[in-house]
């Protein structure tokens, strides 16, 4: 996530436009960590949203409001008390970091005129909001931060406020000279995108990257491998970027893999050209629709870890048992060996001398001439009897082994469609029904007090090109529920080959279906698969009629003799999604 300082200058220059010399006229916490400001100025009615999220900090002007809490955090009445109705004078970036300082002037309670100063620090785990007087003393912030958190600053009531020192021998890439990134910049004894992100303040990795990307150099090769001209190129390139920032020429965009958010800049991302770009009229709006849509794939990835630890904890075990179980089984095969080791002994013993070491024989299931040990303690037929007995064990053992490995491994396999459902899961009604097939799988215990839970997810539904529909099984259990009970025998089933992932029914109609709807339902049984980020997935795909379920078979487990293949980019960009 790239909420560097260029996007914040971004910010700063969109607030100025809206904000600056507006009113505070409600000041709200809706969360712990976040605030929402009403101002309201001579260009109308704003909300300014910020938030010191660990995980996910902000700062954008929205039209969202949220439910406050009945009783105020003490920050939000420390806010209230100081600056409401306090009009904004001054919002500002101080050199290029990620901080944004509002100065607010407001009457104190002997009606005189005051000025104190919001600053919002977005510093991803070091993010907070802190309140200052205009000597620079604070007054009060959402997080405190005393020396025992922090070797580096105390952020506490009384303190003085200082930057966090971590970036005070970095450049300004806004100010920079050519003569101070050769010399500065370009001698680092690092890869190009690293001498690049780490030399200049607000520069993050992301645009790194990019500044590499199109200066048609490899950003991961080292700063010593460019000669002259790919450092002025470089130069050049950060250049331009800097003018566009000085100029107020921003690009706001999104840059989506699927539906998913990957990455967000206030610069356009030439380095992303196999994704599709969403452009912005507003930085604002590329924050509120990246969060909220992010916050879709973060919440559910934290709902579902104590889900992902359990599946994570048996898979390793299972593996570990199957490696395992795997070189027993390799170890047995040298049972057939003693097999004929004790036949050739039978065979051949009658002559051997009393406490002999070996015999040499002919092989007849070979015709070659093979040295076998003996016991010089036994006779022929006691060493022919040692042989068998070995021989015998071993079978038994490799029987047995035989069946546990296949256990183990079709354990293994079920684990990892498991794994896969939680990796497709959307919402919380998705993690039920995969916590209901671990509980009755044996990896969760069912607590007395817990009832069965009530489904409420289902499959996914699109609908092609053509007007055909498709499903997609978000689970084992859906994956079952649609091929059996769902699809009728001419209905079209698909599935990536040899890997975990959804089953996908085209209801056909009974029609002949065009060549588009195949090629768009593979599509879909790439993305739902542990495959989505490969570039090619083979898929098979067969009437339903052509599906068995072995008896005892787990859910979604399924068999077939016969079956069509076609290979595909699991890119379901153009497909349209029907209903949740």
């Amino acid at each position: 996530m790239a909420l560097d300082g260029f996007v914040i200058s971004n910010i700063v220059y969109e607030l100025n436009q809206t904000i600056l010399n507006a009113k505070i006229s409600k000041i709200a916490q809706p969360e712990n960590d976040e605030l929402l400001f009403t101002c309201k100025g001579s260009n109308g009615q704003f909300r300014l949203a910020m938030s010191a999220s660990a995980s996910l900090p902000f700062l954008y002007l929205t039209d969202q409001n949220k439910p406050s809490p009945m009783t105020a955090p003490n920050f939000c009445m420390v806010l209230r008390k100081h600056i409401a109705n306090g009009r904004i004078i001054k919002i500002y970036q101080p050199h290029m970091e990620r901080i944004i300082h509002f100065d607010i002037e407001h009457l104190d309670e002997m009606g005189d005129l005051c000025q104190k100063t919001l600053i919002v620090e977005l510093m991803g785990k070091h993010s907070n909001i802190i309140f200052c007087n205009s000597d620079g003393k604070i007054i009060d912030s959402i997080k405190h931060i005393s020396s025992m958190m922090s070797s580096l600053r105390e952020v506490l009531p009384g303190r003085d406020y200082c930057i966090p020192a971590t970036q005070d021998d970095r450049l300004n890439p806004l100010e920079v000279t050519e003569e101070a990134f050769m010399d500065m910049v370009m001698k680092k004894p690092v890869s190009i995108a690293k001498a690049l992100y780490s030399s200049f303040t607000g520069l993050s990795p992301l645009l790194a990257s990019e500044i590499c990307h199109r200066s048609s150099i490899d950003g991961d090769m080292p700063v010593d491998s460019l000669d002259d001209d790919g450092k002025k190129h470089l130069f050049n390139n950060l250049t331009w970027i800097a003018d566009d920032v000085k100029n107020h020429t921003y690009k706001p965009n999104i840059i989506f893999k699927g539906k998913e958010p990957i990455d967000f800049s206030c610069v356009e991302l030439t380095q992303f050209s196999d994704y599709e770009a969403k452009n912005f009229d507003s930085i604002s709006q590329v924050l509120e629709e990246y969060y909220a849509s992010k916050n879709v794939y973060t919440r559910i990835r934290q709902k579902s870890v104590d889900l992902r630890k359990i599946v994570s904890t048996a898979l390793d075990r299972n593996r570990k048992k199957y490696q395992l179980q795997e070189k027993q089984l390799k170890d047995t095969e040298k049972r057939d060996k003693y097999k004929v080791y004790g036949e050739l002994i039978h065979t051949y013993g009658y002559g051997l001398e009393e406490g002999a070491k070996k015999l040499e024989a002919l092989n007849y299931y070979t015709n070659e001439m093979i040295t076998i040990p003996l016991d010089s303690q036994l006779d022929a037929k006691g060493n022919a009897q040692k042989y068998f007995d070995r021989y015998n064990k071993l079978k038994r053992t490799y029987e047995a082994l035989t069946k546990l490995t296949e256990e183990t491994k079709t354990e293994i396999e079920h684990l990892e469609s498991i794994s896969t459902a939680l990796d497709i899961a959307l919402t919380e009604d998705d993690l039920v029904q995969i916590k209901e097939e671990l509980i009755e799988f044996g990896y969760i215990k069912r607590k007395k007090t817990d009832k069965k839970a009530r489904i409420k997810s289902k499959p996914f539904h699109y609908r092609s090109s053509d007007g055909y529909d498709i499903y997609v099984g978000k689970n084992n259990y859906q994956n079952d529920e649609l091929t059996f009970k769902f699809a009728t025998g001419n209905d079209w089933w698909f599935h990536a080959k040899g890997m975990p992932g959804s089953h996908v029914i085209v209801k056909s109609n009974n029609e002949e279906l065009p060549d588009r709807v195949f090629e768009e339902a593979g599509m879909l049984a790439g993305y739902y698969s542990k495959g989505r980020e490969d570039e090619k997935v083979e898929i098979d795909y067969l009437q339903k009629k052509n599906v068995k379920k072995p008896n005892g078979a787990a859910p979604g487990f399924v068999v077939y003799y016969t079956n069509y293949s076609l290979t595909i980019h699991p890119d379901i960009s153009g497909l349209t999604l029907v209903s949740d």
